[in-house]
């Protein structure tokens, strides 16, 4: 419902969607939007060899993997997608944004989900996790020698 102006003249005020509106446009074409972590880049466009009848993606100890569809990592993972993960060596290879699988005390078999921190405490270096459609971090902190493997490449 447009807001007539107290000064009489006939043409209506801007409505307040309309504004949020404009103002949503106006981020989105300006690149205001915030900045989230992404997974770091692990596979150099060089590594990566495209032919028309196959791809090969040079990656040392790279792994296949599958998921079970429980709707945590809904829309980047879900029912039917593929991922190429590899092993990673030490926690300087775990990035915030980073997507791994891992073992936790609190849950059955591999889980994988979103590193979303990384600290060190009197323990040593730990991870926090996060499924991309669960509204709440995963309890616990996650270790290195939990970790399993990193994702590289998500094939859809």
């Amino acid at each position: 419902v447009p807001i007539m102006p107290e000064n009489g003249s006939e043409a209506p005020l801007e409505n307040a969607e309309d504004t949020n509106l404009d103002n949503m446009i106006d981020a989105l074409m300006n690149n205001e939007l915030d900045e989230l972590p992404s997974p770091c880049d692990r596979v150099k466009e060089e590594q990566i060899l495209v032919f028309r009848d196959h791809i090969i993606i040079n990656l040392e100890d790279a792994e296949w993997a599958t998921f079970t569809d429980t709707n945590s990592m809904d829309p980047v993972i879900d029912q039917g997608a593929n991922a190429i993960e590899y092993v990673p060596k030490n926690e300087s290879e775990i990035c915030v944004g980073d997507i791994v699988s891992y073992e936790s005390k609190y849950a059955d078999g591999v889980l994988i989900h979103r590193v979303v921190e990384t600290g060190n405490d009197s323990q040593g270096w730990y991870a926090v996790m996060k499924g991309d459609n669960n509204p709440y971090k995963d309890p616990g902190k996650i270790r290195f020698d939990q970790i399993k493997r990193v994702v590289v490449a998500i094939i859809y």
